[in-house]
């Protein structure tokens, strides 16, 4: 508006043909030199200052209200609480958001990590239900909703996405040495079936990089305690680990020209274990090839047990050494899981999640012309069929303690698989429809609302993972979800997330 003013004024004044004077008078606008004065008239009237146009005016009057409407509103936002003003930034990203689908997807992937990686997001500031807390692998989780590897690759914004109130955030997939992933276009948007096709092929910056970023934040995240440690109360519980108000987890790739995975995984664990609150092995992406092979029982045997060999060979201090997980496919038989439950169990390996993307096409995206694409499917479509492997793996690792002891020491015996996994199955039926699963699993795929992320806890999940919903979404949805979990565990009578995980066999 004031620009248009100032033009106005401007032609104003070239159609009154003013000329040019000795010096500018009083009042006169600084950019135009004043009007001579008429030919007849009193000292008085010439001395006068000119009269401003009234356009002029109207500008600053616009000016005014504009700032007075800023300072107003900034006053008014002062006095508002903490919490309603979080919950308004939380909403005004719905406003934002919807953009990124005009966009490549892959750039607006990029963009979403810059903009969390630079602060650009909402910050949680509202502390989450306390129904929602627990503590696994002796960690504090605020909430059990995470995100899932591959939204930050390279670990670029893990305080920022942290800071958005998830419970914890997994970066990755990190491979040794820098790699490109697979040719372009290489992630494909279902809007409709709310999923996404995906063949990145464990695009990463290397270990090296990522490293140094994880290395300077365990810093800062170090010096920040250090500075807080007079104020805080000893008795305090602090939801968090190495990388902030959060857990992290790091999950490892192998290079795709790499013959020899386990030394890809080993390498990945002796620099980054350190900065991690759990680790990944990741055998189940479909766009690597040769990958999913690692998952079959003697191949699986002899990763797991180098990787551990080399976490427990390093200097831990108090806390241990962070957990071993393995992640695993949607796309397995019977005997697969089988296999994998009983490596778990003689190994064991301190959690599993399940599971990746999938390369079955389910209705409806069968019929999408988008299914035609090579890659790994998640999203909505994918929620059915990984809650049914969820289930699956969490009545097969459902074993008593003493029985999971006698079969470990039996397993380094004899290495007879087949015999560990008869007893394993046989006291999962037995002991199925009470108690919870001894090894901690976290359900992902196709979770898109709190509703969906009590559905994977009653399914046997201790935690819960999301990656597509969130790309949809937004910062918005995860405040949202945690509201309806919370409400769905004090609508069927939980006290809290523990006594809900696995109630669909009770």
């Amino acid at each position: 508006m004031s620009t248009r003013v100032t033009l106005k004024f401007m032609r104003d004044c070239l159609h009154r043909k003013l000329k040019p004077s000795g010096a500018l008078r009083v009042g006169a606008p600084r950019h135009y030199s004043t009007p001579p004065p008429p030919s007849s008239s009193s000292s008085s009237s010439s001395s006068a200052a000119p009269r401003v146009p009234q356009s002029s005016k109207k500008g600053r009057f616009f000016t005014a209200a504009t700032i007075g409407l800023v300072i107003a509103g900034g006053a008014y936002a002062s006095t508002v609480d903490e919490a309603t003003f979080c919950g308004w930034l939380f909403s005004a990203t719905k406003l934002v958001n919807p953009l990124f689908a005009l966009l490549d997807p892959e750039v607006a992937h990029q963009l979403a990590v810059s903009a969390a990686a630079r602060g650009w997001v909402p910050k949680e500031k509202r502390p989450d239900p306390s129904i929602l807390g627990l503590e696994v692998w002796g960690r504090r989780f605020s909430n059990p909703i995470g995100l899932a590897a591959g939204f930050d690759k390279n670990a670029e914004a893990v305080e920022g996405l942290l800071g958005l109130g998830f419970g914890f955030v997994e970066a990755g997939s990190v491979t040794p040495i820098p790699q490109e992933g697979n040719p372009k276009p290489r992630i494909f948007r279902l809007r409709q079936e709310g999923a996404i096709i995906n063949r990145y092929g464990f695009n990463s910056e290397g270990i090296v990089v990522v490293a140094k970023r994880l290395g300077a934040q365990h810093g800062k995240r170090k010096l920040d305690e250090t500075s807080s440690t007079s104020s805080a109360s000893n008795e305090e519980v602090k939801h968090g680990g190495k990388a902030g108000p959060g857990i992290l987890g790091v999950n490892l790739g192998k290079n795709k020209t790499s013959e020899d995975a386990a030394a890809d995984y080993v390498q990945g664990v002796h620099t980054l274990s350190q900065y991690a609150d759990y680790l990944v092995i990741n055998v189940s992406s479909p766009n690597t090839p040769g990958l999913r092979q690692l998952q079959g029982r003697k191949q699986l045997k002899d990763i797991v047990k180098k990787v551990q060999a080399a976490r427990d060979e390093m200097q831990w201090g108090d806390e241990g050494p962070p957990p071993l997980l393995v992640k695993i496919a949607p796309d397995l038989s019977k005997q697969d899981l089988e296999d994998i439950a009983a490596v778990a169990l003689a190994l064991r390996v301190d959690g599993l999640i399940i599971s990746n993307t999938t390369i079955s096409r389910p209705d409806p995206v069968s019929k999408n012309p988008v299914a035609e694409e090579a890659g790994g499917l998640s999203g909505k479509p994918l929620f059915s069929l990984s809650t049914n492997i969820l289930k699956e793996m969490y009545v097969l690792t459902k074993v008593c303690k003493l029985v999971l002891l006698l079969l470990c020491s039996f397993y380094h015996a004899s290495e007879e698989l087949s015999v560990v996994l008869a007893f394993s199955i046989c006291w999962g039926k037995v002991i199925g429809r009470s108690g919870q699963g001894k090894i901690p699993l976290i359900g992902c795929g196709g979770v898109s609302s709190g509703e969906d992320a009590y559905k994977k806890i009653r399914a046997g999940a201790t935690l819960v993972q999301l990656y597509t919903a969130f790309a949809y979404g937004g910062p918005a949805l995860i405040p949202e979800m945690k509201a309806e979990l919370a409400r769905c565990l004090e609508r069927d009578g939980f006290k809290n997330v523990y006594e809900a995980v696995g109630a669909d066999f009770r």
